[in-house]
């Protein structure tokens, strides 16, 4: 594994066997799965992918191992498949070169070397009349230190690989050193009040750091922006090629904008709250002159993930955009570098395309993107929800007036009031707090007598079209979670 990944970031920094064969289980693995992957890990799904796969890794070689010891080659055919299997992993991904399915080969031949190797040395050990081994020292030591040798090439090899491999030290550096440009049409201020002063709210405007990522990307793509050039292809009357420089000179906007992922359950962190900077997608498309039968602008990131955003919701007056910038600085690797779609009222799987690398206008009849075989709807409008921050449910409070402070969203539609309930009783409004724009989440806070004893506790949010959100309780697939966000609170004398 060591190897590959070492040699992978010579001849083929996009892809080597270990992320290609992560990314073929991502794909393969059916979307109740991946819901509850994001359930029980959260944001941390990739790390327990790649622990898990070093589990199952460890597992069979070990079989291979056994298999081994007692039938000359019979370990060595279960590493040939291990390779064969890297071998088609590679050549299912985007980004595979010549150089890039040789290096599972390269792989699978290594750990047969080894594998034969160290076996001999352990059956010389068995084997009681042997005194000494090939090199003359008693076989037990000579085996042992064979494993110790290897357990510490690897080790050091894995760190190597590690630094080698991240996104990227090259490319961040690329990015520390990269001077965006200031907007021709700066985000317009934050309201006085918009965010309410209370104890464990989450901050108006999420920290780059606290942001939440869900992608496919087992690694974080590293982009040269001095090598990325953006394709507008498909149903056009001109086909464009758009590079970084090129991006940068255009005349930006900033905006603060809330996104979301499907997969946020009622009541879930998946969504955040930023200042984006970047072109309005419009713009381009308006160059590239669409074909009139066109509908839909399927986006591609480098890895070979695709959404499907419709045209009109890219050409409209919302501020779909190129992004280039997060909260005043560039983006961040995981978070898309150098460019990534934005794009208000849409859950991520429709329209947050990352590490972005081309806009194909079609048709929805003609082309599907990434997730929509897998199950879900090919539109994704963001629902409106609301939150309960504070109190955090399960942790007691003293009786009394108890103060409750959240969040509330209709994306592109705007929030107009929210109301929370004690035990399903009486609704009672809180004080909304102004919004930054109704592209963004708004704040609230209420304080609410109760008594000692257990409460339930509801909240919901009415738009700025006087529609509230729905109660009925429905899971995240196929187009996004609805419900009332319900805390229990214990409430101490």
């Amino acid at each position: 594994m060591v190897l590959g990944e070492l040699t992978a970031g010579v001849v083929s920094p996009a892809v080597s066997p270990l992320t290609a064969v992560g990314g073929a289980v991502i794909d393969a693995v059916p979307p109740a799965v991946k819901d509850w992957a994001i359930a029980v890990f959260g944001t941390s799904d990739k790390v327990a992918l790649l622990v898990g796969m070093a589990l199952v890794i460890a597992g069979l070689a070990a079989v291979a191992g056994v298999l081994e010891y007692r039938r000359r080659f019979a370990g060595a055919s279960v590493i040939a498949v291990f390779g064969l299997a890297g071998v088609a992993a590679v050549l299912m991904r985007q980004q595979a070169t010549p150089a890039a399915v040789a290096v599972p080969l390269l792989v699978a031949v290594a750990a047969v070397i080894l594998l034969r190797v160290l076996t001999g040395r352990l059956h010389q050990w068995a084997e009681p009349e042997t005194e000494t081994g090939a090199e003359g020292e008693p076989p037990r030591r000579s085996f042992l230190q064979l494993l110790a040798g290897g357990a510490v090439i690897t080790a050091v090899g894995g760190v190597l690989a590690t630094v080698w491999r991240g996104a990227s030290v090259v490319v961040n550096e690329a990015r520390q050193q990269l001077q965006l440009p200031a907007a021709k049409s700066a985000a317009p201020p934050i309201p006085d009040g918009a965010e309410v002063e209370l104890d464990g709210m989450e901050p108006l405007v999420t920290p780059n750091d606290d942001f939440y990522r869900i992608d496919t990307a087992l690694t974080v793509p590293a982009i040269d922006p001095g090598k990325w050039v953006l394709r507008v292809t498909g149903r056009v009357g001109e086909e464009i090629g758009l590079t970084f420089a090129e991006l940068l000179a255009k005349p930006l906007i900033e905006r603060h904008v809330t996104i979301a992922c499907v997969s946020n359950e009622v009541g879930g962190d998946l969504i955040g709250n930023a200042r984006w900077l970047g072109w309005p997608v419009r713009e381009l498309l308006a160059l590239a002159r669409p074909q009139a039968d066109a509908d839909m602008v399927l986006s591609r990131s480098t890895d070979g993930w695709t959404a499907s955003t419709p045209l009109d919701v890219l050409t409209d007056s919302r501020d779909a955009m190129l992004a280039v910038g997060m909260n005043g600085e560039p983006l961040p690797l995981e978070h898309g570098f150098p460019v990534r779609l934005v794009v208000p009222g849409l859950y991520g799987y429709v329209s947050a395309t990352k590490w972005l690398t081309e806009l194909k206008v079609t048709r929805f009849a003609d082309d599907v993107a990434y997730w929509t075989p897998r199950g879900w709807s090919d539109h994704g409008p963001i629902k409106m929800s609301s939150r309960i921050d504070v109190p955090r449910g399960g942790r007691p409070v003293t009786a009394g007036t108890v103060m409750f402070g959240g969040v509330a969203w209709a994306q592109h539609t705007g929030i107009s009031k929210v109301e929370l309930r004690v035990n399903r009783g009486g609704w009672q409004q809180a004080e909304l707090a102004p919004g930054i724009s109704v592209d963004t989440w708004y704040q609230w806070k209420l304080g609410i007598g109760l008594g000692p004893g257990q409460h339930e506790v509801q909240v919901r949010a009415t738009n700025l079209d006087g529609e509230t959100q729905a109660e009925e309780r429905r899971a995240v697939a196929p187009d996004g979670a609805t419900g009332f966000h319900t805390i229990r609170v214990d409430v101490n004398p």
